[in-house]
């Protein structure tokens, strides 16, 4: 088993592509041990050491750290990744599934819904891809009173980039597609 590795944008978090599916579909995203029992290649990562947050998306793996070398923590993380490969098991157990951003923990006016679903659709095809080639994931959280509201996840929840990113890339494409948009926000 080949597993490649790419930097990201983010000095503390690097991606991890084990050339298999790693989710059928969505995103995970694992900020400690405790919240990875779930995932057995998630919980196999938060015992090395120096291992602070994992993501899980379609076809790679972020994994980030601490302090810690990259020199010394990614090859115990190829370790890990192999291993957990090899023994078949799965990335995540029966009821755990992906958790894009719950519609229900969406907040907007109803009278903005073609506005939200104009807004979803560009982020959707134009900006999520685009970052997770970085090792990361931004969705849709809430519009209110024309500021989008985002969540930043994987190797975007803090990248020292990801605010340029915020403010020059996704908040010009929205403007320019949606008038509505006046600015964007993290949550």
């Amino acid at each position: 088993m080949f597993i490649q590795t790419e930097a990201t944008p983010n000095p503390a978090t690097l991606k991890f592509l084990p050339g298999k599916p790693v989710l059928g579909s969505g995103t995970l995203e694992y900020r400690d041990a405790d919240a990875a029992t779930g995932s057995p290649l998630a919980s196999r990562l938060f015992g090395i050491e120096g291992v602070t947050g994992v993501f899980f998306g379609s076809d790679f793996i972020s994994v980030t750290k601490d302090d810690g070398d990259w020199q010394h923590l990614k090859p115990a993380i190829l370790g890990a990744i192999m291993e957990h490969y090899m023994s078949g098991a799965d990335v995540v157990e029966g009821s755990e599934t992906a958790n894009d951003v719950n519609p229900s923990e969406e907040f907007f006016e109803p009278e903005d819904e073609d506005t939200v679903n104009t807004i979803k659709e560009l982020l959707d095809t134009r900006v999520r891809p685009a970052v997770a080639q970085d090792g990361g994931d931004i969705t849709f959280q809430g519009f209110r009173e024309g500021i989008v509201y985002l969540s930043l996840r994987g190797a975007c929840a803090g990248c020292p980039s990801s605010t340029a990113t915020l403010q020059h890339g996704i908040e010009n494409l929205l403007k320019h597609f949606v008038p509505e948009v006046q600015g964007v926000r993290p949550i």
